[in-house]
């Protein structure tokens, strides 16, 4: 071997151990927000008996768990005390308004995670291994605990969405909500433009929190409910934009082109449509966050994906839809896909 020539490192086995124990960092950021540690650190002192009397824990248990959560890189460690890091301070002490805490309800779901228990038998068959429809069964309650827990990350993205979706326009206009959930795209629509009307389809149940967040707003005046399905219910309109946020990837292809030609109907011309869907680049292995959504759809539903562009532009110009484009949002992992109506 040659002066200067170094030998190719040897594989290590490390990233097999880290994947087979990662439900571990999974369930000891649930029990650290379920026993509101982050808070306790925030209000400090940082020293473990203090934080086992706010937390109402043992101090052999909460010196364990903070040793972990600062071996993941989510709490700092100097001495006997811990600290909290920038991101734990910022996204999961319950006194910042960026907190995301509750995220860990619905992400957390029973529903959501015990198919990942099945994933072999899923992957043979193609499809959830949850009853019926899986989680857009009809009237599933996963979606209730969806828009009450879900909105502090959905909502860095409703500002870029409703900038998108008017493009300066202003006066008058009627915005149609499709799986509504939380509403707070519809409701930044209604924000940013102060004449826009908001008509909301989602389940009963999630439309009550909808509106509960529209009036909180100061919009609800402007925020009509429309209970039901999205492929059921008569939408009405004409509509000058229609808001598919967080849907089109929990179907296969024909069912979402069906879906887009329905909300086609119900637009004037040159009304436009906007999705919001983690869409991969055209590799469907980048980025991460995007193109790793793909298995969620997988284990919780019978068709669906994260879909690349392409195959989102497709389905559009299939419905009706022109002038297609795609606007990544700089607050999240998503991109929105505009198409208007032909």
């Amino acid at each position: 071997m040659g002066t200067g020539t170094q030998m190719a490192e040897a594989p290590s086995p490390a990233l097999v151990f880290e994947t087979l124990t990662a439900h571990q960092r999974t369930a000891a950021l649930r029990a650290a927000i379920e026993l509101d540690l982050f808070r306790a650190l925030g209000e400090g002192p940082g020293d473990v008996a203090s934080l086992a009397r706010r937390c109402s824990a043992s101090e052999r248990g909460i010196r364990i768990l903070c040793d972990y959560l600062t071996v993941i890189g989510l709490l700092s460690k100097r001495d006997d005390g811990y600290s909290h890091t920038p991101t734990s301070a910022r996204f999961l002490d319950s006194r910042s308004p960026a907190c995301i805490a509750s995220t860990a309800r619905f992400l957390g779901n029973p529903a959501l995670l015990d198919p990942f228990l099945h994933l072999a038998d899923i992957v043979r068959n193609g499809r959830t291994v949850l009853p019926g429809e899986g989680t857009v069964e009809p009237e599933n309650p996963v979606w209730v605990e969806f828009a009450h827990s879900m909105a502090p990350m959905m909502a860095p993205m409703a500002a870029p969405l409703g900038s998108i979706v008017l493009d300066g326009r202003r006066g008058p206009m009627l915005i149609l909500d499709l799986a509504a959930g939380h509403g707070l795209f519809g409701i930044e629509v209604a924000r940013q433009n102060p004449e826009a009307r908001i008509v909301a389809v989602d389940w009963a149940p999630v439309l009550e929190v909808a509106h509960e967040n529209a009036r909180q707003a100061g919009v609800g005046i402007r925020y009509r409910t429309l209970p039901g399905s999205a492929f059921e219910v008569e939408y009405g309109g004409p509509y000058d934009a229609v808001l598919l946020t967080n849907f089109l990837h929990h179907f296969d292809p024909p069912t979402c082109v069906g879906l887009l030609k329905k909300a086609h109907a119900s637009l004037k011309t040159g009304g436009r449509a906007a999705a919001l869907e983690f869409v991969p680049n055209e590799d469907r292995v980048s980025p991460p966050m995007a193109a790793s959504f793909s298995l969620t759809m997988l284990a919780s539903t019978p068709a669906g994906d994260a879909y690349t562009f392409s195959e989102l532009k497709r389905m559009y110009r299939e419905a009706g839809f022109g002038d297609i484009t795609a606007h990544p949002v700089p607050t999240g992992p998503h991109t929105v896909v505009l198409g208007h109506a032909l």
